[in-house]
């Protein structure tokens, strides 16, 4: 079982990323493996709606995004780890989403379904300062969304609200060891 995380915080070393790190623990002491992509530190440019991908399923945009597509189709699981920032994804987060259009247009418009078989899942590590009571609700709906562009279940989420300055999660240790468990369950198929 292959775990992506794909980091969305611009913040190295943030809360979002600890508790990342701590479900890729859980995850390989589940037996599984763990790879990483930071987005902010690429060359990712916005979807420009061209509809270059319409007729291939591929994205015409020559930029990192391309090894991202790869990896991502690789996985078995991917976990998105974003901050809320304005009750939504970070931008960062938001722009490697949106060009997952290409995927889209593989799935619904060339009617090309993608390793249905092995009913591959995706999860959604999320941590916002605010306690409000639709302060993931946002980015729920849009994990959903992408998700099911890239033939994969959302099967799961760890949302932790009231955190908010840089590496104040490790003042939780029960919210580390939650994250573990997180990623053991999904090595071993509990998630």
């Amino acid at each position: 079982m292959h775990l992506l995380i794909v980091l969305g915080s611009p913040r190295k070393n943030g809360n979002s990323e600890i508790l990342a790190q701590h479900v890729a623990k859980g995850m390989e002491e589940g037996g599984g493996t763990v790879e990483y992509i930071r987005l902010n530190g690429l060359t990712l440019s916005p979807c420009q709606g061209c509809g270059g991908c319409e007729k291939t399923g591929e994205c015409v945009i020559k930029d990192d995004m391309g090894a991202i597509y790869e990896r991502a189709d690789a996985a078995d699981r991917i976990l998105v780890a974003s901050p809320v920032y304005f009750y939504a994804l970070t931008a960062q987060t938001k722009a490697f989403i949106d060009r997952f259009q290409a995927r889209w247009s593989r799935r619904y418009l060339l009617d090309n379904r993608f390793r249905l078989e092995e009913q591959r899942r995706g999860y959604l590590l999320s941590v916002a300062a605010t306690k409000g009571a639709k302060v993931f609700d946002c980015s729920l709906l849009t994990m959903r969304y992408f998700y099911e562009a890239m033939d994969m279940t959302f099967a799961d989420s760890f949302l932790l609200k009231g955190v908010d300055q840089r590496g104040a999660v490790r003042n939780f240790p029960e919210e580390l060891a939650r994250a573990e468990t997180f990623g053991r369950e999904i090595a071993t198929g509990l998630r």
